[in-house]
């Protein structure tokens, strides 16, 4: 059962709108580095689409109505979007749910230390990575810094034009012969993903230089604060530009991630290339799929989540009880809350569990069965089961609600194809999609093919983006069989 290539069907008017959105993705991904930057772009866009914040709807006592579109933010880390629909909540609603972090570097909460005349950061590695892959490359520091005075400092050194990058050395080939012998998870360790960030010392000149105060009593500093001035200068240039202090960084959130904007891949532009496409490629066109839907039957949802790749876990990962709270909430203000009825409406829900599969790689072929693995430009990919070996830790949806889903992409004209995640006893992953199943919510794992998953930089087709948000847009728009 090949399934067709989607670039063959497309007109000059498709491939406009393909080409289109792609470039409006990838100048997301080129923004948004981390979720906290997703959640305030997915804001941003969402209001100008007419979403109201659903807490203000709350402290104003307002009602809502089919029609009426809701949004809420949990702790700036995750959203939930609200298209509020003909048909009591009660009936269930139409969920698409992805994840907006992605593998990176976050800073220890100690990281500075100078040595040799070389400033550093520790740091300690998010989600799963092949360390080595990260030595050598230009690293950009997103984040934010909370002060004791309660006010919140972003950090953003790496992205514009005239910004420096920063990054991770590696040991030339030529005394590598030992580092050469050991194993890849070995090659580079974890303690060792320590980034360069200065080598200039806080002499008067540097000072002038930077346009800094040299203050009177620096030249009464210890013998030991004389001997850090590499670190005093790196010091002096984040306290003129941000106003943070060394122990600043002890409430600090602040990620390493590669520099750059995402870049068209191929001579023939089919491609993107970019960090964050795990998962930030099916959370996109989530968002403008609920914020394209109109006049819906059933309630559309999107929520966008934090935490997916270490497990899913804390406040802002999708095992919080968030996205519960933000349902109730919404049945109240639609005067439909009732404790059993809100049990009804997570049951009745069917959900697309977005996130990213495996795209098949001539280079490395052996991984994939390849009747059951995605292809680029095949278009959007569904695992009917993802975990690993034996199936451990997959949701694995219903024969049913796998028709279900044929129907309503066969009838949208969406190119689609099924998957697994390579050979049965290699591996495997996870998703958020047997959180929400437990609830007891038909859902599938939907989304697009990667390469380099987990790389400092991934590979997706446009025609594979393209044609989810197609549907995407057909399930918000559809109704259960028999209804």
């Amino acid at each position: 059962m090949e399934r067709v290539n989607a670039w063959e069907k497309y007109s000059k008017e498709d491939l406009d709108k393909v080409f289109s959105f792609a470039e409006e993705y990838r100048r997301f991904i080129s923004e948004c580095k981390t979720e906290r930057e997703c959640v305030k772009k997915a804001v941003e866009i969402a209001e100008n689409a007419g979403y109201k914040n659903l807490e203000n709807i709350i402290k104003k006592g307002k009602k809502l109505k089919a029609g009426d579109k809701v949004y809420a933010v949990n702790m700036g880390k995750a959203v939930v979007l609200f298209n509020i629909g003909r048909e009591p909540i009660e009936k269930g609603m139409n969920i698409l749910g992805a994840h907006i972090d992605s593998p990176r570097l976050d800073l220890k909460q100690n990281p500075m230390y100078e040595d040799s005349d070389l400033v550093l950061l520790d740091t300690h590695y998010y989600g799963g990575i092949k360390k080595y892959q990260w030595v050598t490359t230009p690293l950009a520091l997103h984040g934010v810094v909370a002060l004791k005075d309660g006010s919140v400092v972003d950090i953003a050194i790496g992205e514009d034009e005239n910004d420096p990058v920063v990054g991770i050395s590696d040991l030339l080939v030529h005394l590598s012969q030992e580092q050469l012998e050991k194993k890849g998870s070995k090659v580079v360790e974890g303690e060792d993903l320590n980034i360069l960030v200065g080598s200039m010392p806080a002499t008067e000149a540097a000072l002038e230089f930077g346009g800094l105060e040299n203050e009177e009593d620096e030249a009464k500093e210890s013998d030991k604060d004389n001997k850090h001035k590499v670190k005093k200068y790196i010091l002096a240039l984040l306290k003129e530009k941000y106003g943070i202090e060394e122990e600043d960084f002890l409430s600090a959130e602040i990620e390493a991630v590669p520099a750059g904007a995402a870049k068209d891949y191929g001579i023939d532009r089919s491609m993107i290339i970019g960090y964050g496409h795990d998962d930030r490629v099916c959370a996109y066109p989530s968002l403008i799929a609920c914020v394209n839907s109109k006049k819906l039957k059933r309630t559309g949802v999107c929520i966008l989540v934090d935490k997916e790749e270490i497990g899913s876990v804390g406040a802002t990962g999708m095992q919080s009880k968030f996205f519960e709270y933000a349902v109730a909430e919404v049945m109240n203000c639609c005067g439909q809350y009732t404790e059993l009825g809100l049990k009804r409406a997570l049951r009745n829900s069917q959900m697309l569990s977005s996130d990213v599969s495996a795209a098949y790689d001539p280079n490395y072929a052996k991984v994939n069965e390849k009747k059951n693995c995605a292809y680029f430009g095949r278009g959007m990919v569904f695992n009917k089961y993802t975990g690993s070996r034996g199936k451990s830790g997959s949701n694995d949806t219903n024969a049913e609600f796998m028709a279900e889903m044929r129907r309503i992409m066969d009838d949208a004209d969406v190119a689609f194809q099924t998957a697994e995640l390579g050979r049965v006893d290699l591996g495997g992953g996870g998703t958020i999609a047997y959180i929400l199943a437990n609830y007891g919510m038909n859902v599938i794992d939907s989304g697009i093919a990667v390469q380099n998953m987990h790389a400092p930089h991934e590979v997706i087709s446009k025609a594979d983006l393209y044609e989810t948000l197609k549907g995407y847009e057909a399930f918000l728009k559809s109704t259960r069989n028999g209804d």
